[in-house]
């Protein structure tokens, strides 16, 4: 695993969730609390499959969308259906899902305006979008940087409190967003805004480590979401809802 995570393909796509862990669950938690997972489901850059298998004992109609073959085949196993593609063109018919799912993968991908409205385009009026992805003021840089053009994979602290033009030097292989920023992408596209929040991760590593210290830590940034220090959030949470035909 450690060649793949420093390979080029971890810096251009990120890793997929390879176990599942209390940290994933707890994002399935929060999707089930704003989306109705009982019909037609999109996870759009679906990685190895990890949500589209825990979507399972909720809805019969689950497909996936992935750029890697290798991970594509995998996910095969976890879906009705796995598609080999980007998300900027999504190759399923406009209104045909009633939840389209993202999670963070829209940081990675070529054009994620373009991303964004074929999100919208796929998802049925009514219907709903979720998307995770990485807050700008979280104070951690967690997909590596290049130094020197070396991709350096590991947690490089401050790096996105940086100007643009300096992290975007060192960070060019993915996008940390602020709220305006991410909202800008859905600004003129058919849809609502349900919930916007930011969230901290699971820590899931240093529970397993050391459990006593590890839950505190949890239960203490968890509670942290619902002050204002949520705004150093590892990720945003964006829940959208389509409001009309395209």
């Amino acid at each position: 695993m450690t060649e793949v995570r420093h390979s080029s393909a971890a810096a251009a796509r990120g890793e997929p969730s390879y176990v599942w862990r209390s940290g994933q669950e707890r994002r399935l938690r929060m999707i089930r609390e704003w989306a109705d997972l009982d019909g037609r489901v999109l996870d759009n850059g679906c990685g190895l499959g990890a949500y589209l298998q825990a979507f399972a004992p909720y809805s019969t109609a689950r497909y996936g969308l992935e750029i890697e073959t290798d991970r594509a085949a995998t996910a095969l196993a976890t879906a009705d259906g796995i598609v080999q593609g980007v998300g900027e063109h999504i190759p399923f018919a406009s209104n045909s899902f009633d939840l389209v799912f993202s999670n963070e993968v829209i940081e990675h991908v070529q054009n994620d305006a373009l991303y964004a409205a074929e999100m919208v385009r796929v998802v049925r009026p009514g219907g709903r979008l979720l998307i995770f992805c990485p807050n700008r003021w979280y104070p951690v840089e967690q997909h590596g940087i290049f130094w020197r053009d070396d991709y350096r994979f590991g947690n490089i602290p401050l790096v996105n409190y940086l100007p643009d033009t300096l992290r975007n030097r060192l960070a060019p292989h993915v996008r940390t967003y602020t709220k305006g920023g991410l909202l800008r992408l859905f600004r003129n596209l058919p849809v609502r805004i349900v919930h916007h929040g930011r969230i901290f991760g699971g820590y899931d590593n240093i529970a397993y480590r050391w459990p006593t210290a590890g839950r505190w830590l949890q239960q203490t940034l968890f509670a942290l979401e619902r002050t204002p220090f949520a705004a150093l959030g590892i990720s945003h949470l964006l829940v959208l809802e389509k409001t009309g035909s395209d």
